[in-house]
């Protein structure tokens, strides 16, 4: 049996299991060199990302999101009728992937001048706080016969 050391695998995070496959499939995609793309940060909540796609039409690509993957995938029909005498433009199936952390949304694709380009909006984090409440039970109430509940922000505030 082959253990595997990682950052995730201490007792002080728990439920991380997830990212660490994320992770793992991050690294296995980056290997990846076709085609070339740029990501871009548009305004405090949105990117971009550009592929460049040349000789590709609209009708030989497909953007899906799939669970937390936005996935890019070309195939261009084989022109049988041209003959080349040089082919250095590359004209092979793809398929590219991007992991979208939780909550962001895919708002529109158009390919202009040979350039994939996908929005992303990204909301931004509303900050919530939970208030816990604690139980107390008669044991370490100090003689009471019942749970006592404890409000906790009636407590902070000195109410």
């Amino acid at each position: 049996m082959t253990t595997r050391l990682s950052l995730f695998s201490s007792p002080l995070l728990l439920g991380f299991d997830e990212f660490e496959r994320t992770l793992d499939r991050i690294a296995k995609n980056s290997a990846e060199g076709y085609p070339p793309y740029n990501i871009e940060r548009i305004g405090e909540d949105g990117y971009r990302i550009t592929l460049a796609l040349a000789g590709f039409t609209a009708d030989d690509l497909s953007v899906q999101v799939e669970d937390n993957q936005l996935v890019i995938r070309g195939r261009q029909q084989d022109d049988r009728s041209r003959v080349y005498l040089h082919r250095g433009i590359a004209a092979r199936q793809f398929q590219r992937s991007f992991v979208l952390a939780e909550g962001v949304e895919v708002v529109g694709a158009s390919l202009d001048n040979g350039l994939l380009n996908i929005d992303l909006k990204r909301p931004l984090p509303e900050p919530k706080i939970r208030t816990i409440k604690i139980e107390q039970t008669a044991a370490s109430a100090g003689g009471d016969t019942g749970p006592r509940t404890i409000d906790l922000d009636s407590e902070i505030r000195g109410a």
